[in-house]
């Protein structure tokens, strides 16, 4: 049996005194997408961020065991769509994505902007400042920015934000494509059907802890919300 992509071992979270996560222990495997689900306040976030090494566990560890790259370096094995789009409004879309490519330290980088900029619709508007993008416009170059170094751990939370219905399509094919050149994946998000229709395995969050685990089957997929109904 391989060793998992991302394996959490008792992980709690506290701020001040407030109990954001308590005791949860999971893993991802290589080439697996899990949805980890839950209502406002359930924790999602918290714990994205900390696999995500933007925060640190007050008890407990974070590790990346099928990882063969340095260590400690999280940044060029981790894709991540967040909250924050980590995008520079007074670069244009294709000077962002070279930024990155430098940063990911990522070969031919002239193409593979190019080849980006593409895939999410922006390449007639490669010179324009991100600044002046609309949101659902930086929502894809953002989702650009976090494949274009191919990740072995993938960290998309509310992903769908702001998307029309075809960069929803892209965005769906972009996990599935992760999936098969073996990467994890973890999908946050509110929108359960969608998050349900590309995953595998579904954990789900209720006030820190985690309620509930367990693969993805037709029930589900089918009955997105009934979810819920399997809270013990």
């Amino acid at each position: 049996m391989s060793e998992p992509a991302i394996l959490a071992t008792g992980v709690s979270k506290y701020f001040g005194d407030f109990p954001a996560l308590l005791d949860v222990s999971l893993e991802v495997a290589p080439g697996k997408v899990l949805a980890m689900l839950g209502r406002n306040g359930a924790g999602k976030t918290t714990l994205l961020r900390m696999f995500a090494g933007l925060s640190r566990p007050t008890q407990g560890d974070i590790s990346f065991p099928a990882s063969s790259g340095d260590p400690d370096d999280r940044r060029g094995r981790i894709g991540i769509v967040g909250h924050g789009t980590w995008i520079y409004d007074d670069l244009t879309a294709e000077e962002n994505l070279r930024f990155f490519c430098k940063l990911y330290k990522v070969p031919e980088a002239g193409s593979v902007v190019a080849e980006w900029l593409s895939r999410v619709g922006l390449e007639r508007f490669r010179h324009s400042r991100a600044g002046e993008y609309s949101r659902g416009m930086r929502q894809r170059l953002t989702i650009a920015r976090a494949f274009l170094h191919k990740p072995e751990v993938l960290l998309l939370d509310e992903p769908w934000t702001s998307l029309d219905d075809r960069a929803v399509e892209l965005l769906s094919s972009l996990v599935e494509e992760a999936r098969e050149t073996n990467s994890a994946v973890v999908i946050c998000s509110h929108q359960l059907r969608e998050a349900i229709a590309v995953a595998d395995e579904v954990a789900l969050l209720n006030r820190g802890r985690l309620a509930y685990r367990g693969p993805v089957d037709a029930d589900l997929r089918n009955a997105p919300q009934s979810l819920y109904e399997r809270l013990p």
